[in-house]
């Protein structure tokens, strides 16, 4: 199977709370700067469980892309 083909992203399909490396992906920036910007304020992470693993908000990274307004 050629890995070159990529799935569409469809916004509906999208989880609700998005992890490091889904919302990397979905922006094409690295997980890195994803936590970086968590860390400025620019993309609030949510901590789960004991590890304190990340994830964002849908909305905020819709709202990150200009897709929806903040106050949701």
């Amino acid at each position: 199977m050629d890995q070159s083909i990529k799935k569409k992203i469809r916004l509906e399909d999208l989880p609700d709370l998005l992890t490091v490396r889904e919302v990397s992906e979905l922006l094409r920036v690295s997980p890195l700067t994803i936590k970086r910007w968590g860390k400025r304020g620019k993309l609030p992470a949510i901590r789960i469980n004991s590890r304190g693993d990340r994830r964002y908000k849908k909305e905020a990274v819709l709202w990150l892309l200009g897709m929806q307004s903040k106050e949701e």
